[in-house]
């Protein structure tokens, strides 16, 4: 009896956050489905993993979008899914963020922003991803890349890391960012980049099986105190980003 209670005991190195319990904001212009706390959804036991303080997955209608607004001391990273995403900020910057791209802003020492749909009659689909930073009152700094999707079939592509020098975009952190679009059946591993880190999966598409927690789309998995992570696509066409990041900030 105490070995199969012990069997049934929930792992307690990992969180699942099912797609379908996110907070959500239903605007006119905006639905913005939040894993962790943010604005007016709050959850005591959603306020983030680790260095990973927010993932909105963001639907903005065309033309509308986000006003000019300020930030400081955050890694604010955006992917863009679908759709052309209109990007000012006081730094200079003017920009399009297309589906397919990744952009990065260190807010540091304070940066004034907006983002905007591209008024071409079409949504506009991306994810806002917002990662503690190392330093503070760093000097504010905008970056933004175009992916190599074909660097992403049936394996991980970096596409964030810690060194200005290394695939991908960088940010003030000791985090690391991958993508990957996968078969069904498709198996894979992943690494542990820095001893203490855990990985965060969200599948934008499809579904999967990692570490023997079925996830469907749009469905987040934190886990801690690993090594590698195993991970096998279970439908066609599966997208997931993963997130390595510290467990402490």
């Amino acid at each position: 009896m105490e070995n199969s209670f012990a069997a049934a005991k929930k792992p307690e190195n990992r969180v699942v956050h099912r797609a379908d319990l996110r907070g959500v904001t239903n605007e006119q212009w905006l639905i913005s489905k939040k894993t962790f706390s943010f604005g007016e959804f709050y959850d005591s036991e959603k306020m983030q993993f680790g260095a990973l303080r927010v993932l909105n997955d963001d639907t903005v209608e065309a033309g509308k979008g986000f006003g000019t607004h300020p930030h400081d001391n955050m890694e604010i990273i955006s992917i863009a899914l679908e759709g052309t995403l209109i990007h000012h900020d006081n730094l200079g910057n003017h920009n399009e963020i297309k589906g397919g791209e990744i952009q990065v802003m260190s807010a540091g020492t304070g940066l004034m922003h907006s983002e905007f749909s591209k008024d071409e009659g079409n949504l506009v689909k991306f994810l806002q991803i917002w990662v503690y930073p190392d330093k503070r009152n760093v000097k504010p700094r905008y970056d933004q890349m175009k992916l190599d999707r074909t660097k992403s079939q049936n394996r991980f592509q970096q596409i964030l890391s810690p060194d200005p020098q290394d695939d991908g975009i960088w940010i003030h952190q000791e985090a690391w960012f991958h993508l990957g679009d996968f078969e069904n059946t498709a198996e894979t591993q992943y690494q542990i980049k820095k001893k203490g880190n855990g990985v965060y999966v969200f599948i934008i598409k499809g579904s999967a099986e990692i570490e023997g927690q079925k996830l469907e789309e749009r469905d987040g998995f934190g886990i801690w105190d690993i090594s590698e992570l195993n991970i096998k696509s279970t439908s066609e066409d599966t997208e997931i980003l993963l997130m390595e990041v510290p467990m402490e900030v």
